[in-house]
């Protein structure tokens, strides 16, 4: 240690364990998937070495957020048809779900880059590409302007109100990092952001708005007020050490009762939507299926439980895509 300080004396004290740290960090980050990840997921199994920092700092290895952000989408794209009996065009759903990993994949570069040193504060995301050492800001830089313009590539296929409101959504995604930091609610944040596909793909749909859009997206808005706050629990503690704001620490031991009325709020939005546009029995009957999930959810929360918190929050993409069925078979009318 003291040859070391010798030959590099600007490391010295705290310098010098933060460099053995982030040397540490690097290298235990690229052997165990990182704490959020499933451990068996496929870039961790099969991806090639060199690839797996830029995989990760994507979230190719966490799918959930790239379902959550894709799924008011595809359930506006079958909306707008089934207001006319039809099924949703499955050209679009093929390009929102490209467009929806890809624009992901951007805007967790983007956060990890605002975040970085928050990120280096808190056990579940230190690990991450960026506050590790794998990947340099400007490496990061340059993964978020290649993943936006095949993003781009895909929203010019879509009809000019579909392009503009794709454009519209950079002012949310640009805001999103800074709200944890001036709010404590920035889960109603991600709810405008992550939900913009609700109007987005009824405009690519339909080559308009209306109130089923609209409606479809205030519902997503407590959606995710609900199932971000269950994903804040896993936080708590180093939040709260990194001086980090979410609704799970403004809520404190009352998050499961409000998680429960957020999604009480989002599931009565989801029937408006349907029954505006006057959709078929079908839809009743799933729509009751995925209220009756947001309710098991809201049940089985506890603050106290990150791990049963993590898997609450995944099977989101369950829920979502019961509502997405619902609008699909709710195209049939008897």
């Amino acid at each position: 240690m003291r040859g070391l300080r010798a030959s590099f004396p600007q490391l010295s004290g705290l310098s010098l364990h933060a460099g053995i740290r982030n040397a540490y960090l690097s290298t235990m980050s690229t052997i165990a998937p990182l704490p959020d990840a499933p451990p068996l997921n496929w870039v961790d199994r099969y991806a090639p070495q060199g690839l797996r920092p830029w995989l990760r700092l994507g979230r190719f290895d966490r799918p959930a957020g790239t379902w959550l952000l894709l799924l008011p989408g595809w359930q506006s794209v079958a909306l707008g048809p089934a207001a006319l009996g039809r099924l949703p065009d499955w050209k679009l759903i093929v390009l929102f779900g490209i467009g929806a990993a890809v624009m992901r994949a951007a805007g967790c570069a983007y956060n990890d880059i605002c975040d970085r040193d928050l990120d280096a504060k808190v056990a579940r995301t230190a690990q991450r590409p960026i506050p590790s050492g794998q990947i340099s800001v400007k490496g990061a830089w340059a993964f978020l302007v290649g993943c936006s313009l095949v993003g781009l590539a895909i929203l010019l296929t879509m009809n000019p109100l579909a392009i503009g409101l794709g454009v519209a959504s950079l002012g949310l995604v640009a805001a999103y990092p800074f709200m944890k930091r001036i709010t404590w609610w920035p889960q109603a944040w991600l709810g405008l952001t992550f939900n913009w596909g609700a109007v987005l793909g009824f405009a690519a749909a339909a080559g308009t708005l209306g109130w089923p859009a609209l409606i479809l997206y205030a519902g997503g808005l407590f959606w995710t007020l609900g199932y971000d706050t269950i994903y804040a629990i896993q936080d708590l503690e180093d939040d709260a050490l990194a001086g980090v704001k979410s609704s799970a620490r403004r809520l404190g031991a009352a998050a499961p009762r409000a998680i429960a009325r957020f999604y009480v709020v989002a599931a009565l939005f989801a029937l408006a939507a349907g029954a505006v546009v006057r959709l078929g029995p079908l839809f009743y009957l799933l729509w009751l299926a995925y209220a009756v999930h947001l309710l098991w959810q809201s049940r089985r929360v506890k603050v106290d439980d990150p791990a049963r918190a993590l898997a609450l929050f995944k099977s989101n993409r369950d829920a979502g895509l019961l509502l997405f069925a619902a609008f699909v078979l709710g195209a049939w009318r008897p």
